[in-house]
């Protein structure tokens, strides 16, 4: 069984900074990409970033020059360090893997993670 598990969420000031940690484990294989996405209250899940095998990155436009996506050398644990949090972060972070097995595509969800920027 497939389990995405966050860390490293909670309160913080404007101006200041959190890292997310998301551990993959289980029978996965080869996630590509993994990444990050976002619910604030009322608003549609969108994505933050994503970051591919050949460590190609891609952000949302707002969050460009102030969070950056990493995984490490096992391609287990995705990263997002978030610096200069805004009010406007504020939402539960989703950690998401994809994988693709002979064109069966499939994705895979952490349970989410609370953020709050306080002004």
């Amino acid at each position: 069984q497939v389990q995405l598990v966050e860390s490293g969420g909670g309160l913080v000031q404007a101006g200041g900074s959190l890292r997310l940690s998301c551990t993959i484990s289980g029978s996965i294989r080869s996630p590509n990409p993994m990444g990050w996405y976002r619910q604030a209250p009322g608003k549609s899940r969108e994505v933050v970033a994503s970051i591919t095998n050949a460590g190609y990155t891609n952000y949302k436009d707002s969050v460009k020059g102030r969070f950056t996506v990493s995984t490490d050398s096992a391609k287990k644990t995705v990263y997002l360090q978030m610096d200069g949090l805004k009010p406007e972060d504020t939402a539960v972070y989703y950690c998401n893997a994809v994988t693709n097995n002979n064109g069966d595509w499939k994705n895979y969800w952490g349970q989410g993670i609370q953020v709050t920027v306080s002004s």
